[in-house]
């Protein structure tokens, strides 16, 4: 065997013969290689080594060589990419994130954390900072509404009825119902005002982007405010908040995690999660903390809105203990229309604390909905929701839209009245007015117009689901985390400072047009003690009249020989009493 046979040039120099004896060596080696695995692998094993006998044999040629190290190298860095994003893939998996929130979410929240290490003065305590990015946009097939089977063209060709609908003048005065009450409300048919959606989301000036803060361990580095769910944002911060930009990263509860609800506090089951954030065109929702309302059934609700409008209730546990003991509560999580979203870790002890959450940050649980329609535990709807929606937002060309208060307009005037009915500790409503009095806060004037008030009655609130919508609810809870629960006093601070700064103000209507769509009920202890009243009331012990009628004499007939002799009717009195 020869040093031509391996492939290898000879040469008449001395170092040939070395050379070959050493190629002499190489193939005996690899002959008893092939010859032992032909054994163990058989016949499929003995056409592998001719293949390698055959490229070891033509690897001297330069050409074909160096063409075989490059296909060997477009498959080593073919395997590499390969290897790096199966790695990329068990990371993602590895995170708490359930997989199917990337895979089915629309309006995907890419939360790839930008991590830094702040230290707060003295304090040893180091907190981990992430921020949470959310992208708004919509996916393009999800842009209009699936339910309507009228294009949003030929819907501007349609007669409104409502175009010459005139405000009837208020109904006269009534002894035996006083208080506020309901007015007339035009509202489209329910075909009609499915096809008035519009077919693309409303702009949102400047704020194009908004992202969300989280912290591993909040430090509270002020003596007043903010909790360890909605985070300790210092003033400085606050006031940064409100300088709209086209990209924003600001504190909006759900402060231990980019997944709200899933380990932050207010936490929900995996499964109501997975449901929550697939995309929904419109919800109503609601809420019962403390077991402090009865839940209410809508009415008049159209086929078309039972089919597409999801109606989703976040109870506490005890208010899910109670609905399962009064067996109002199946294993379909269901009752009647609501669907019952189960809060566990409920992140404050006050019930009315607790029930801020869904109501100011629908836009957190909810990550890829275009609308959605608020209202409190105590209301009933009695009006299909694509009706409201046309009415309060797409006839006005407005994004948010909230009932002003029935009575009072000026917040001052509100501070006072929640003091006088003990709805919370005077001394935290005066701090929170005198912080705002401070900012600037003024009685409220006709020189504000066209604001109309600056209380809202916030048990209904209708709103479209983008960037600057979402910040405006962000930082009234923020308000509302950080001062009183009361959300009607830090309404008009929040509006007035980004109205400062954009061209956006929430549309108040009337509170006698919110009693139209919505009946408000009493709270279950108000109820409760009325139906006790009206027991105790209509109760009367049967035995106790029934002797009263026994005891009782009636009156005796008396002959001409039973008359009193001291009756002045029939005492006879002389003439002449000297006589007498």
């Amino acid at each position: 065997m020869t040093g031509a046979s391996l492939g290898l040039r000879t040469s008449a120099s001395s170092g040939s013969l070395q050379l070959q004896a050493q190629s002499e060596g190489l193939q005996s080696q690899n002959l008893y290689i092939v010859r032992k695995t032909s054994k163990i692998y058989g016949s499929g094993a003995r056409e592998k080594g001719r293949f390698l006998t055959c490229i070891f044999r033509y690897s001297s040629r330069r050409k074909i060589g160096m063409l075989i190290l490059i296909v060997f190298a477009i498959l080593a860095f073919m395997t590499g990419c390969i290897t790096v994003h199966k790695d990329n893939d068990l990371e993602s998996t590895a995170l708490d994130l359930d997989s199917r929130f990337y895979n089915q979410s629309h309006h995907l929240s890419s939360f790839l954390p930008i991590k830094e290490v702040l230290q707060y003065g003295r304090n040893t305590m180091v907190n981990e900072v992430t921020v949470c990015h959310e992208n708004t946009g919509l996916h393009p097939s999800l842009s209009h509404a699936s339910a309507s089977s009228v294009s949003f063209g030929a819907a501007t060709s349609l007669k409104n009825p409502c175009k010459d609908f005139a405000f009837p003048p208020p109904p006269p005065g009534d002894r035996r119902r006083i208080g506020p009450r309901p007015c007339p409300v035009c509202y489209a048919p329910v075909e009609q005002a499915i096809a008035y959606m519009p077919s693309s989301p409303s702009a949102s000036p400047v704020l194009r982007h908004l992202n969300y803060f989280s912290e591993e361990n909040p430090i509270k580095t002020e003596p007043r405010g903010g909790s360890e769910f909605g985070g300790y944002p210092s003033l400085k911060q606050r006031n940064d908040s409100f300088d709209i930009r086209e990209s924003m990263t600001v504190h909006c509860g759900f402060v231990k995690g980019c997944r709200p609800g899933d380990g932050t506090g207010f936490d929900i089951d995996v499964a109501d999660l997975r449901e929550l954030e697939q995309f929904h065109e419109v919800i109503v929702a609601s809420a019962i903390f403390g077991n402090y309302d009865i839940i209410q059934q809508p009415r008049n609700i159209g086929e078309t809105a039972k089919e597409n409008v999801r109606f989703y209730m976040f109870v506490d546990e005890e208010t899910e203990a109670y609905m399962k003991n009064t067996s109002r509560l199946g294993n379909d999580k269901r009752v009647g229309i609501w669907r019952i979203i189960v809060v566990h870790n409920v992140p404050y002890t006050d019930p009315r604390r607790n029930g801020k959450v869904p109501k100011l940050l629908l836009h957190r649980l909810f990550p890829n909905i275009r609308y959605s329609i608020w209202i409190d535990g105590k209301l009933q709807l009695v009006v299909d929701p694509y009706q409201i929606l046309e009415r309060f937002l797409w006839r006005q060309n407005a994004t948010f839209a909230i009932s002003r208060h029935y009575r009072r307009f000026d917040v001052f005037e509100e501070a006072e009245a929640n003091k006088a009915a003990g709805k919370y500790s005077n001394d935290s409503i005066d701090y929170q007015i005198k912080f705002y009095k401070k900012e600037g806060l003024t009685p409220y004037s006709a020189a504000k117009f066209p604001i109309t008030s600056d209380v809202p009655e916030g048990c209904v609130i209708i709103r479209e689901h983008i960037p600057i919508t979402n910040l405006f609810t962000c930082l009234w809870f923020n308000e509302v985390d950080r001062f009183t629960a009361r959300d009607q006093l830090s309404f008009s601070t929040v509006r007035d400072k980004i109205m400062s700064k954009v061209n956006w103000s929430p549309s108040m209507f009337l509170d006698c047009e919110r009693r139209n769509f919505v009946i408000q009920a009493y709270h279950r202890d108000l109820l409760e003690q009325r139906s006790h009243m009206a027991v105790a009331r209509s109760y009367t012990p049967p035995a106790l009249v029934h002797d009263r009628n026994l005891t009782k004499r009636p009156p005796a007939r008396r002959g001409k020989g039973d008359r009193r002799s001291g009756s002045r009717r029939h005492r006879k009195v002389p003439r002449n009493r000297e006589n007498a």
